[in-house]
């Protein structure tokens, strides 16, 4: 079988993305930023001109890193926080919560240290990720804010993938279809 592909436009950009089987006839279209700067700096720019008033920006740990960094630095700000996959030696009064990602095969944990808890107490924080599909990851962070006393000021994505294209609670750049195994969009 030949590999199959989807054509992303995206923050003035074109890339060719390979289709991933996650079930028989249910395939994704790998978007993932790291290495490709070009593409990261425009999406962080791009978002940082739809984003709310906030004071905090927050992701998951993963492929949301480089683009959290990107806007933070484009944002002029010095500090931005990463939900990690588990705790680390450094972490004090550590929150968790579970998160199951489509992505992933099994179920794992986000966590957060009292100082990012600290940090986000009484603030507006911006939920940033690159993609939002099921929105188990946008939830399990969400979580982790309330947990820490802040609140959302809004959840960003550069793409918004399946069902989530039709949320009315996010922001992001551009949808991304999911696939039938031949290749054709899922309507």
């Amino acid at each position: 079988m030949t590999e199959r592909s989807y054509l992303l436009q995206v923050a003035g950009l074109e890339r060719q993305l390979p289709l991933c089987r996650v079930a028989d006839d249910f395939y994704i279209a790998a978007f993932i930023m790291f290495g490709d700067v070009e593409l990261t700096k425009r999406c962080a720019a791009e978002l940082l001109k739809k984003a709310p008033e906030y004071d905090v920006m927050v992701t998951a740990e993963s492929k949301g890193i480089p683009l959290l960094y990107e806007m933070a630095r484009q944002a002029g700000r010095n500090d931005y926080i990463v939900a990690r996959k588990g705790p680390k030696l450094y972490m004090r009064d550590v929150l968790t919560t579970e998160v199951d990602s489509i992505t992933t095969d099994h179920r794992q944990i986000l966590c957060i240290g009292g100082q990012e808890a600290d940090a986000m107490r009484g603030k507006r924080i911006l939920i940033v990720d690159d993609v939002i599909s099921t929105g188990e990851s946008l939830a399990a962070m969400e979580t982790l804010i309330r947990q820490a006393g802040g609140e959302v000021a809004a959840r960003m994505a550069v793409l918004a993938e399946g069902d989530a294209i039709s949320r009315n609670d996010i922001i992001c750049l551009a949808p991304l279809p999911v696939f039938h195994a031949d290749g054709t969009p899922i309507e």
